[in-house]
């Protein structure tokens, strides 16, 4: 009897709680919505407050933290009956797609997850994202109350908490009493570098498919456990642009399905309804097309889901208030208004259509399992020389869920050869990587091995090819066939390190980013490490150039810790290291030959702030701390006068303007001449170009201007794009023989975002550059495309003691492109 009076305590008091009334934004922080900015922890402390609030109703799932140790979370929102089976509903989901075996246990109402605040500036969907959840609990809204009924909502208040605090704290700190509105004060100027990107200046919204980011890694791997049927991301523009909604853009990917394009019909009607009522301005059907599939409404769409973007004019410009151009003023308080109205119309949406929703998604996977589109099936991938970069790639395809298999024997195959853009007869050899699309994700696994991108419009927002054989350097086919694999893991062919003794040397070859993850670990350990100009042999083993030489002469001091170090390393990042027990080759130059050169440790830095791009200049940091743990000093651009050069080997400028940071040049110059390594990507490069004593120059326009280009106005957008590059893939030509070129076996695919347009080099080195058609994929523009002819993508400049190394293309690109790390970390460690 005790224990039931216990029991029928715990209920009373339970039920009492949920009772209470929630308390609203407002009366929670203690000042109204829109009148301030909110910290992230304030937003976090209202989502938990809610929660316990509401346990029958909503369930935290904690699924992380940022770099700078700020929670990641989502609330799941449900009617009391289906929070309750809230696991049930997740797996039974995956059991109906195939992603989890079984038979599904219950049925399920369609999943919709919402996502706030991606970009850390554009801070208005966090403040909203409360106003929602509020409104989501509220017992007298009756038009939440039935989207509940049939709906299960994940809300993720904040994708960037360590980009919305550097934000929120800038401005907070700077804004004027109440607000300015005056678009010149300082409150609408944000600092360098903003607070759109996360820790490391990366762009999260276009990380989705690549996962290099921490953020993105965390956040996904609970995307794949839900695999929600809709999902909407919330975003800024300008401030003086009406509110964006669906229909998205063209040009769709051709794989939409007919079902995804019509829901896009479908959410623009429910947002018009909300927008029309309150006299709202908006548009839809332009700039933010479904292609590039690295967002956060193309990778949902292309894994079965209904995918979309939402833009509220403001961003960080927009401050509390700002005057807009057209006279009017726009508030935080009116952009919260319209993310909110945007929000529950989607919701509405989706709970009109459930049924039909959760009915067309399972069919997506069903059709992808039985019958895929596209007119190839299977994606074989060559391994032999290239092991490390197909594990790399087979890591990337696990967090993506996409399956794969390697070949266990020799069998014959015809396919479109990705290096040619040509049909070939080719073998397919034990342990190459085979995806076919016959499996659940067959849909995704097709539009990121795409060997040609199709497409419907040319006007797009994002780069236009990305196909991951190209971005990893391999070669690969395509085939209209599927092709069948037998194991699930390859073989191994790297032997057991067995050394006895203490050899006279180690030597591993260098063709992969593992390489040079091996390279950077041994040399903050202290070791000294030599790289050959010629190929050899020793011991029954071909070596080409730059192959990694460690002698144990330069070493000595470190005694038997040298052994330790070295083996302990191979074994870490999988090198198929050699002990040899002489200096002397069987062919090639011996090891103490002066054409095998030791390297040093560099001293390196990188220029950041105003001028420099946030993004590029993140790219560079996060390849130094995240990717090869080798340390990197950051200069901030303001105070470049003042820094002693001699105490550093390599400058990093990455992507940027550095006229006022580098001033006249005279003391970098001088710094180069005397021993100095300067590493110009992209845009850094302009800073030499033309310039006396460089060697970069532009080709020169041979174009005839004797009589003016007729052109119609109304045709100017697509006139301007007959002067771009979007992303597009060429094949590079590599002199090999070149320390900047080791490793790349004559090659490298390029991913090209500009019309570069530089002559060869005359007094230097042209080891990296294109010729007369080496176009592969992606859209480039007419007149972009002479410019592209001919010209010079990588060089190399004897300055003195020093060089100046000019990359027009930035190998390092959103941390995914990985064929390009290898050439970047030549720059800086082995072009001497």
């Amino acid at each position: 009897m005790k224990k039931l009076s216990v029991f029928l305590l715990l209920f009373i008091n339970l039920l009492w709680a949920e009772a209470q009334t929630t308390k609203t934004p407002d009366e929670f922080l203690g000042y109204k919505l829109g009148t301030k900015f909110s910290f992230h922890h304030r937003i976090v402390d209202y989502v938990r407050y809610v929660a316990s609030q509401n346990p029958t109703q909503v369930k935290i799932i904690d699924y992380g933290s940022t770099f700078e140790g700020r929670p990641l979370l989502v609330a799941a929102i449900a009617s009391p009956e289906n929070l309750a089976k809230l696991e049930e509903i997740r797996t039974s989901n995956l059991k109906n797609i195939g992603l989890l075996e079984g038979k599904a246990s219950t049925k399920v109402p369609a999943i919709a997850w919402l996502s706030y605040n991606v970009h850390g500036n554009e801070a208005v969907s966090s403040e909203a994202v409360m106003q929602v959840l509020y409104e989501l609990l509220n017992k007298n809204n009756t038009v939440t109350q039935n989207i509940l009924k049939n709906t299960v909502i994940l809300l993720d208040p904040c994708i960037n908490p360590d980009g919305r605090d550097r934000y929120a704290q800038w401005y907070n700190r700077v804004a004027n009493r109440g607000f300015n509105a005056t678009p010149f004060a300082t409150e609408h100027n944000e600092p360098w570098p903003g607070g759109r990107f996360n820790h490391y200046l990366f762009d999260p919204n276009r990380d989705w498919a690549w996962q290099t980011q921490e953020i993105t890694m965390q956040r996904v791997k609970l995307y794949n456990q839900w695999m929600p049927h809709l999902h909407a991301d919330f975003h800024e523009m300008g401030p003086s642009s009406p509110y964006y909604f669906p229909p998205s853009a063209r040009p769709y990917h051709e794989d939409l399905t007919q079902w995804q394009r019509e829901f896009q019909q479908t959410i623009g009607e429910y947002n018009k309804k909300y927008f029309d009522k309150n006299y709202w301005l908006y548009f839809s059907k332009e700039n933010y097309d479904l292609l590039y599939p690295s967002y956060g409404d193309t990778y949902p769409s292309y894994n079965g889901a209904i995918g979309m973007t939402y833009e509220q004019g403001g961003g960080g410009r927009a401050g509390i208030a700002i005057a807009k151009e057209d006279g009017d003023t726009l508030t935080l308080s009116q952009r919260i208004s319209h993310h909110f109205s945007a929000s529950m119309a989607t919701l509405e949406a989706i709970s009109s259509r459930a049924d039909k929703t959760v009915e067309e998604f399972t069919k997506f996977f069903e059709r992808n399992k039985n019958n895929p589109v596209g007119l190839y099936k299977s994606f074989v991938i060559k391994s032999k020389g290239s092991e490390a970069n197909v594990k790399a790639l087979a890591g990337l395809l696990d967090k993506l869920q996409i399956s794969y298999s390697y070949a266990s024997k020799e069998t014959s195959a015809s396919g479109i050869s990705y290096n040619t853009q040509k049909d070939e007869s080719f073998k397919v050899e034990p342990n190459d990587l085979i995806v076919s699309t016959y499996q659940p994700k067959g849909t995704f696994a097709k539009i990121l091995f795409e060997p040609k991108t199709v497409l419907e419009d040319s006007l797009t927002y994002d780069i236009t090819a990305w196909g991951l054989p190209y971005a990893y350097g391999l070669k690969a086919f395509a085939t209209k066939e599927k092709i069948s694999a037998g194991n699930a893991q390859p073989t191994s062919n790297t032997p057991a390190l067995n050394i006895e003794g203490k050899p006279y040397a180690y030597v591993a070859s260098w063709s992969s980013f593992d390489d040079l993850k091996f390279l950077t670990h041994i040399l903050s350990k202290g070791i000294k490490v030599r790289f050959n100009e010629n190929p050899f042999e020793t011991e029954g083993r071909k070596f080409d150039v730059g192959s990694v030489i460690i002698t144990r002469t330069n070493n000595q001091r470190l005694g038997d810790e040298f052994d330790r170090i070295i083996q302990s390393a191979a074994k870490t990042f999988n090198i198929n290291l050699l002990a040899t027990s002489s200096g002397m080759v069987t062919s090639g130059n011996d090891f103490g030959s002066s054409s095998v050169n030791i390297l040093k440790n560099p001293r390196v830095a990188v220029i950041s702030g105003d001028g420099v791009s946030p993004t590029a200049f993140g790219e560079v940091w996060h390849f130094f701390e995240q990717q090869i743990n080798y340390p990197i000093t950051v200069i901030e651009g303001s105070t470049f006068s003042r820094v002693p050069l001699d105490q550093l080997d390599v400058l990093i400028l990455a992507d940027g303007n550095y006229d006022r940071i580098l001033g006249n040049g005279d003391a970098l110059k001088k710094w180069i001449q005397g021993g100095g390594k300067v590493i110009a990507m992209e845009s850094a490069t302009n800073y030499f170009a033309d310039k006396d004593a460089f060697g970069l120059k532009r080709k020169k326009d041979n174009s005839s201007n004797d009589k003016p280009e007729l052109k119609a106005y109304g045709n100017r957008e697509r006139e301007s794009i007959s002067e771009q590059v979007v992303g597009a893939i060429y094949k590079v030509e590599m002199d090999k023989t070149h320390p900047l070129g080791y490793g790349t076996n004559g090659s490298y695919y390029l991913l090209a975002r500009d019309p570069y347009n530089f002559d060869y080099i005359k007094d230097g080195w042209n080891v990296g550059y294109l010729k007369e058609n080496n176009y592969l994929t992606g859209f480039v523009g007419e007149k972009a495309k002479d410019k592209m002819k001919n010209t010079l993508i990588f060089g190399v400049q004897d300055l003195g003691r020093g060089k100046i190394i000019y990359m027009a293309d930035d190998p390092i690109f959103r941390g995914f492109w990985y064929g390009g790390k290898l050439i970047f970390g030549n720059a800086v460690f082995v072009v001497y």
